[in-house]
């Protein structure tokens, strides 16, 4: 049994290089969370980042962005006064008792009765990431091999070599970057859809725009040759963030698609309908995949009987023991995951990569994928990397549009283990 003894709490805003659009809206930065977990013995320091658009674009929305990012951390704050004092087995069972009071403080604070669950987890991420440090100090765990929980380790049983990094082609990036992607390496593009042009909310100028956006960027790199993908060819990856009204109208986008040659590219079609919307799409021509709405294994066993093949882990998003509990779902049911990122900083990267370094290939994709877009919207991204503690490893870098894990990598767990001087000072912890 774990106590927690002592905490603490910081932040620092780190800007985006441009607004960063998706969901229709744009953010301008994004707020990088340090929680610490002390017991009598040892100390754990998390990270996370706040991305309120991502987690609930109502609230976005609704208030200034530094208010709506001033909520998440004071939910970050509620949560760590929660923990404190409190005696936990496993940050499993922390996460259980803290997950509901958050949410439900939060749906008070905010002034949303139906808060998305998404929020809490995103608040909750730093203080999960400190829980699971101070209990692999407490029980001597050195490598993320040893932190998976017995139940999961069938579910993240690869070792995989390389990574493809996945871009995110947003709103604004022009079509020379997205083809300069391609020219470096990278085969496999997240494209964010579901834009709102004329910010009147209206579902058919978005659908237009979202086929014009397709055509343009398959016209530009379906030339391009490519060995770790089934088709021999760059795919494709839509994230739809919720955006869509109806089954109909995706319908409409695939059948596009498939009229100027695209749609065997689309190898993930992501989070189409908001939450509340529930259809089968079995019938889709496309894996359909969820991330937003996947609060749960509650969610996720429901969407995979609507049809969803595919879940979208994050556990830098919704905490790492839910994540956790999400890969054991999915992979009892024959689900496929992968790793997504909320542009995350560079050490929180390698909290997903290790993740995603022992997850099954996706269909249609020869090797392991994680995306990982912060070098692309992160205005100092540079400086960033220098707070890692392994800043200038092999694996930090991607390379020809891969991440290259070797036995360093797995030998140091890409140094999520490792303090970082800068973090932990925001803590008042100092690093011997």
């Amino acid at each position: 049994m774990l106590t927690v003894s002592r905490i603490g709490l910081n932040f620092e805003r780190e800007a985006l290089s441009t607004p960063f659009g998706f969901k229709g809206n744009y953010l301008t930065e994004l707020w990088q969370v340090v929680a610490l977990l002390e017991s009598d013995h040892a100390a754990g320091v998390g990270l996370g980042v706040q991305s309120v658009l991502w987690s609930d674009a109502q609230t976005f929305a609704r208030y200034p962005e530094a208010v709506g990012n001033g909520m998440m951390f004071l939910m970050t704050a509620y949560a760590l006064e929660l923990a404190k004092g409190r005696t936990f087995t496993t940050p499993l069972e922390l996460l259980e008792e803290l997950l509901p009071k958050t949410h439900a403080w939060g749906c008070q604070l905010t002034g949303n009765p139906n808060l998305p669950v998404t929020f809490a987890l995103n608040a909750l991420v730093p203080v999960d990431d400190a829980a699971w440090l101070l209990y692999a100090q407490e029980k001597g765990i050195s490598t993320f091999s040893d932190l998976i929980p017995e139940d999961v380790r069938s579910a993240l049983g690869a070792r995989h070599t390389s990574l493809a990094c996945i871009p995110l082609v947003t709103y604004g990036m022009d079509l020379e970057e997205v083809r300069r992607l391609v020219q470096e390496g990278h085969f496999f593009l997240k494209i964010k859809i579901g834009s709102d042009p004329a910010k009147d909310g209206d579902p058919q100028k978005m659908l237009e725009w979202d086929q014009q956006r397709l055509l343009a960027i398959h016209q530009a790199v379906k030339d391009y040759e490519t060995p770790y993908t089934d088709c021999g060819y760059p795919v494709y990856y839509l994230d739809a963030n919720g955006r869509y009204d109806s089954k109909e109208r995706v319908w409409q986008l695939l059948d596009f698609a498939a009229e100027i040659g695209a749609l065997d590219r689309i190898v993930l079609f992501e989070e189409p309908f908001p939450a509340a919307y529930k259809v089968d799409v079995a019938d889709l021509p496309v894996t359909m995949a969820v991330d937003e709405s996947a609060h749960s294994v509650q969610d996720v066993a429901e969407r995979i009987q609507l049809g969803y093949r595919a879940i979208a882990l994050k556990p830098i998003a919704k905490t790492l023991s839910m994540s956790f509990k999400m890969i054991e779902m999915a992979y009892r049911h024959g689900v496929y995951c992968f790793c997504a990122d909320l542009t995350v900083n560079p050490l929180l990267v390698d909290w997903n990569k290790n993740v995603a370094a022992r997850l099954a290939p996706l269909p249609g994709v020869k090797i392991g994928v994680l995306e990982a877009n912060g070098p692309w919207n992160y205005r100092d991204w540079e400086r960033l990397k220098s707070y890692h503690p392994c800043d200038g490893a092999s694996w930090l870098v991607p390379r020809q549009g891969l991440f290259s894990l070797d036995e360093g990598f797995y030998e140091q767990s890409g140094g999520i283990f490792q303090p970082s001087p800068h973090y932990w000072g925001l803590v008042g912890q100092q690093v011997e």
